[in-house]
């Protein structure tokens, strides 16, 4: 078996199920939705089970030996599919983080006027990642990044929680921290 074959595995596009007709496996190992297991039959003796219950034949593992099919209602599956993804979406309250944005010499003024920002972020609710950029020699240094950002975390600890603290990715300090829970 060739290695390119699994290569689109986990991208596959939503639809690429294979049912009824289509299976081209001869036998198949067939289960029910409702777990009842029909063993190893060919493939027509499959379809004609289906067809007699109403329902289709979707081949669940292809790669399995020999392949695995469910007999089940395709369209309701499908349908519920879609409702779990819809609700999946509406719990998802969509997170908005800010960026603040430091350097390693930042002067006091600039620290107060940003934190400022990064207070009224919070206060609305907003997560926020602060954020000290390394320029070229202060890479050597990163510990001057994560000591800004040490100095500026007593100025929101009271609207804030701090969720990560200074940690370092590539070339930025970054420290995230979400609102207090009124």
């Amino acid at each position: 078996m060739s290695r390119h074959h699994n290569n689109n595995r986990g991208r596959k596009k939503p639809d690429d199920t294979v049912l009824n007709e289509r299976i081209r496996d001869r036998e198949l190992r067939v289960l029910a939705d409702d777990g009842e297991q029909f063993g190893i039959i060919s493939r027509d003796e499959a379809l004609k089970i289906a067809e007699d219950r109403g329902l289709d034949l979707v081949l669940m593992s292809p790669d399995a030996k020999p392949p695995v099919a469910k007999i089940m209602d395709y369209g309701k599956h499908k349908y519920q599919l879609e409702k779990k993804k819809k609700e999946a979406k509406k719990n998802q309250k969509k997170i908005d983080v800010k960026e603040v944005k430091f350097s390693c010499k930042i002067a006091d003024n600039d620290i107060a006027y940003k934190v400022k920002h990064a207070r009224e972020f919070l206060e609305k609710g907003k997560h926020v990642k602060l954020r000290v950029f390394l320029r070229g020699r202060e890479m050597a240094t990163p510990e001057l990044g994560k000591e800004v950002l040490e100095r500026i975390w007593p100025m929101l600890e009271d609207v804030g929680i701090l969720e990560k603290g200074a940690h370092q990715e590539g070339r930025y300090i970054n420290m995230y921290v979400t609102p207090l829970k009124k």
